[in-house]
């Protein structure tokens, strides 16, 4: 490489390591974790599902265990396993979504859901996700703060590869429970809270309808219209079993982002977290990759709570930044249009400039 490019790239390294830094500086007002709690309010807890016969029975079970929650909805997506049967079973009222045109299934599903909830207070939990009694009521009393409350769980496995990606999302970012511009905003829609009828007034999902990252679609929506949208850490009180491969389907959040920022963003990533590795296992290091892996070395503590069971390879996950970088990469280019079995037209999705 001439030495002109040389030091442009060092350049462009050093000013996406500094974004990096002004990204996490935000973590100092980071807002402080769910605690587990009580609540005098009625809440309906909404389960959208589509083949989860696997995963629905931990989650189900956890839910009976909370004294807070006075109703469960699954809201049956076209499964052709025995979520609905497994759902009744354990106590569930089982509703079928159907199919809406210019909706994505999940969004869908959840509005189904929303639709036939009681609760004043609504709590959307994915099939897969382990609840402990006290999530429901914590985020309930969120609520007295936000109008939308989305929580991040506790992985079940780090394995190497998901913690590079989590990664990823800490260096575009920042600490997801930090406060940050409503461009910036990301969501969990794992885990959501809010309530029924402010919800139903403002057109419910719909914001979401055409997003396969309907959670972020949502989030972003509600928070341009004046909602105080709050991410809390929920680790403490509710597990998730989610691979890297499920992820990766979402990762890059293409379709709620604006093709400039989408860009910036897969170069911090690249410049700022991928190269130093590329270059330490080159043999190649200079003063700026080591001082970046530094950081990179001591996120890993802040990241550790985030895994219920680590091992060796989440210690050693910083290695599989340059897979998740083309991960990423992949998904700002070819955004997925398929989910469990069903394809949405080209369409579905498309950049929203949010």
């Amino acid at each position: 490489m001439p030495v002109w490019g040389a030091m442009l790239l060092r350049l462009a390294q050093a000013g996406a390591g500094a974004v990096v830094l002004a990204r996490l500086a935000r973590g100092r007002s980071r807002r402080p974790p769910l605690a587990a709690a009580g609540t005098t309010e009625r809440v309906s807890v909404v389960i959208p599902a589509r083949d989860e016969a696997a995963r629905i029975g931990p989650c189900l079970a956890g839910l009976a265990d909370d004294p807070a929650v006075a109703e469960v909805i699954v809201v049956d997506d076209g499964s052709t396993d025995a979520t609905a049967a497994i759902a009744a079973a354990a106590g569930a009222r089982v509703v079928p979504a159907g199919r809406r045109e210019g909706w994505v299934g999940k969004p869908w599903a959840l509005q189904r859901g929303l639709e036939a909830a009681s609760g004043d207070v609504v709590v959307a939990l994915d099939a897969d996700t382990r609840p402990r009694p006290g999530l429901i009521g914590a985020l309930a009393a969120a609520l007295e703060d936000a109008d939308l409350v989305t929580a991040g769980a506790r992985f079940e496995h780090a394995g190497w590869v998901h913690p590079a990606m989590l990664a990823t999302l800490v260096y575009r970012f920042g600490p997801a429970d930090a406060p940050a511009p409503v461009a910036r905003l990301v969501a969990n829609g794992q885990v959501t809270a809010f309530r029924r009828e402010a919800l139903l007034a403002a057109g419910g999902f719909a914001a979401a309808a055409g997003h396969l990252t309907d959670d972020v679609a949502l989030a972003r929506a509600l928070a341009r219209a004046g909602w105080r949208v709050a991410f809390r850490d929920g680790g403490g009180l509710v597990e998730v079993a989610m691979t890297p491969r499920e992820w990766a389907r979402s990762i890059a959040l293409a379709d709620v982002t604006a093709p400039a920022a989408l860009a910036g963003d897969v170069a911090v990533v690249w410049l700022a977290q991928a190269l130093p590795v590329l270059r330490l296992i080159a043999g190649r290091p200079g003063r700026l990759d080591l001082a970046l892996l530094a950081l990179r070395l001591a996120l890993l503590p802040a990241f550790a709570g985030s895994y219920a069971r680590r091992g060796p390879a989440f210690w050693l996950s910083p290695l599989a930044d340059p897979v998740a970088a083309v991960a990423l990469t992949r998904g700002a280019v070819r955004p997925a249009r398929s989910w469990r079995g069903r394809t949405y037209p080209a369409g579905t999705g498309a950049r929203s400039g949010s």
